[in-house]
């Protein structure tokens, strides 16, 4: 991985921790004398700042690992107390804050990667596997302990010194932050920035002597000095954008407004109400980037504001109206906070403005305003369903060049974080039609989408199609919307030829592919076929032909037949998080095979006891060029022997 993609992947871990500030957040505020005036749930607010760094090595581990594993999450935590104890021992001037949870953090889902699976001498046997993380992290957190101990003192001061410089800059310093972070934005690199900003720079000691760090901390804590990094970002998020986004509306034309209007107007409400503006920042973000160069430069300008008028406001979230009301008369909060309102008003009608006179000045292709309208309004599957969001995340894993592209799919709250083989097979133009708002090119195998805030179900629907078989690339971006898939119909009353006959390629019992419990398999947006529960360990070849896909996990093959059917041979269900584990692949990728040819050999007894479901469906993918499939199998088949269905030519 290379250092981009590293801290790519670094801003995505951090979403979930940061992901629970918000309920921290209103527990604090509702606990209050002046709403619901309990003491204990304020304090079961307060609970959750006190122990951030805790959360952010518990979160941190959890995201890192390939998949969001448990194990993880504890061996995070461990390597926490581990390494925060032991450090304060050597000194105990050492205080890293959430630094230290967020490296924690890092060490567990890295060990976890790399050692879920080993295998122990029997007589350590106990210790292996998922068991043996928690121990090598812990492992590792104390070696890093009598490091950072002698370490972490010089680093510490150069943070607080900096972070003091930038305090002492006082306007200018939180105005080249919030112009730095804007910038940041297409990278998703500004997450790690704000970190720093929010969660490590400054100091705060409330009347308990218990130390807060950073600006979300110390104004939750009661500091009425912290809000420099988060107060001018109020105006930006919750008036000026949506001003960006009503200019755009004026300045399509008026037959086109109506295919933007309801994009337009949904993003700007987001971005009032949650704070949330990458899907409207991206909409002219590279569309337009002398707009996005200006939207930069006003939120310094914003922030430079309302540091040098004395403004002290916080969120936990974003700067939207929902965490405006609710920090409103903290403690920390000053009295002039209403002023953030009037300069929204003002950053309202000056984006508004700026923004029209730049689009019509230069021509800029804004949303409604492209050359091609048909390429304008975002088409997408309904996603509503569980079938459409499967879909939905088969057509995107399409439009990105196909399951062999992918490399790692991850999310935080707007983007896809893609690792492609090469990201010049994306298909930008596919991914725009099914909702995207741009995709950004970071380099060859570094790819993001901007899909809106079901990112990570998109994502997650997105493993799940894959883990079923391979999907092929987009050859070329549709005239039309996508549609569910339309199973082919043969011609009634026309003779139909039967093709090819498949054998099975498993002994045990069948089930009917709509019984599967996996709705891409069930609703035959895999392709058709049927499934069975296996009985006996070896899979053969189901016909003669050519291994053209076997997945690195081994639960999953594709044979493409002589006759050019494409069948897919998937052992299980969710069985690729097993990591390969039960499953001995006995030809390689590319192997021709005949008819009833071992292909692979399965450890039942371990399989029935770790996977979620042993029903393994076989399907043709391809059937768009056949007429259909007869079932031939009875209730039970024997693995080379039993017919399994035939498959009809057009």
């Amino acid at each position: 991985m290379n250092i981009l993609g590293f801290f790519q992947r670094l801003g995505r871990a951090l979403q979930l921790p940061i992901a629970v500030l918000p309920v921290a957040a209103l527990l604090l505020r509702f606990g209050q004398p002046d709403l619901l005036n309990m003491p204990f749930i304020a304090q079961a607010g307060g609970g959750i700042f006190d122990n951030l760094a805790l959360i952010f090595a518990i979160g941190v581990a959890s995201s890192w690992s390939k998949d969001s594993a448990g194990a993880a999450a504890l061996a995070g935590g461990i390597g926490y107390f581990i390494l925060t104890k032991a450090m304060i021992t050597i000194n105990p001037a050492v205080n890293m804050g959430v630094l230290a949870g967020i490296i924690t953090g890092l060490v567990g889902g890295m060990v976890y990667n790399r050692w879920s699976d080993i295998k122990l001498p029997d007589f350590l046997s106990f210790f292996g596997g998922k068991r043996f993380v928690p121990i090598a992290t812990g492992f590792f957190c104390l070696i890093l302990a009598a490091i950072f101990g002698y370490v972490w003192p010089p680093v510490q001061d150069a943070i607080r010194a900096g972070g003091e410089w930038i305090v002492g800059a006082g306007a200018f310093g939180a105005g080249i932050f919030g112009f730095v972070n804007r910038l940041l934005i297409p990278t998703g690199l500004h997450q790690v920035l704000n970190t720093i900003a929010w969660f490590q720079i400054g100091d705060f000691t409330n009347a308990a002597g218990t130390v807060f760090h950073g600006d979300i901390n110390r104004f939750y804590a009661g500091d009425g000095t912290a809000g420099m990094f988060m107060s001018g970002f109020f105006p930006i998020m919750m008036f000026g954008l949506p001003g960006a986004a009503f200019a755009m509306y004026f300045a399509a034309p008026k037959e086109r407004r109506p295919l933007v209007g309801g994009m337009l107007l949904s993003v700007a409400l987001t971005a009032f109400l949650t704070g949330v503006t990458e899907p409207l920042e991206f909409l002219f973000m590279f569309l337009a980037p002398l707009l996005y160069l200006v939207h930069a430069i006003l939120t310094g300008i914003s922030l430079y504001i309302a540091t040098a008028l004395g403004i002290h406001a916080g969120f936990s979230f974003s700067a939207g109206a929902i965490d405006y009301a609710l920090m409103y008369n903290l403690p920390a909060a000053s009295k002039n906070v209403w002023m953030l309102l009037v300069m929204g008003v003002i950053f309202f009608i000056v984006y508004f403005v700026l923004f029209t006179v730049i689009i019509r000045a230069f021509n800029l292709k804004t949303p409604g305003r492209e050359d091609d309208v048909a390429e304008t309004g975002a088409q997408e599957t309904n996603s509503n369903t569980e079938e459409g969001m499967s879909q939905l995340a088969l057509s995107y894993v399409s439009a990105l060049g196909g399951s062999d592209n992918l490399k790692g799919i991850d999310a935080c709250i707007t983007r896809l974080r893609l690792n492609v083989k090469d990201s010049a097979q994306v298909n930008d133009v596919l991914a725009k039609r099914l909702g995207a708002s741009g995709v950004i090119r970071l380099n060859k195998q570094t790819v993001q989408v901007i899909v809106g805030t079901r990112a990570e179900s998109i994502a997650a629907a997105m493993r799940t199609v894959i883990a079923t078989g391979p999907i092929a690339a987009a050859t070329a971006a549709p005239t039309a919307a996508p549609v569910a898939d339309v199973k082919p119909q043969a011609v009634p009353n026309t003779p139909k030829v039967v093709l090819e006959t498949l054998i099975s390629p498993i002994t045990g019992e069948v089930v009917a592919l709509a019984q599967v419990p996996d709705e891409a398999f069930a609703s035959g947006a895999v392709g058709e076929g049927l499934a069975i529960r296996p009985t006996s360990k070896t899979v053969v070849a189901p016909a003669n032909g050519v291994i053209v896909k076997f997945f690195n996990t081994n639960h999953a093959f594709c044979l493409e037949t002589e006759s050019g059917a494409e069948v897919v041979v998937h052992i299980g269900l969710d069985t690729v998080a097993l990591n390969g584990q039960g499953f001995t692949r006995l030809v390689e990728e590319g192997a021709t095979v005949i008819v009833g040819q071992p292909v692979l050999e399965l450890d039942l007894d371990y399989l029935n006891g770790n996977a979620r479901s042993m029903i393994s469906p076989v399907v043709v993918s391809n059937m768009e060029d056949y007429a259909g499939i007869a079932l031939l199998a009875g209730e039970t088949v024997v693995a080379g022997e039993s017919k399994l269905y035939e498959i009809q030519s057009k």
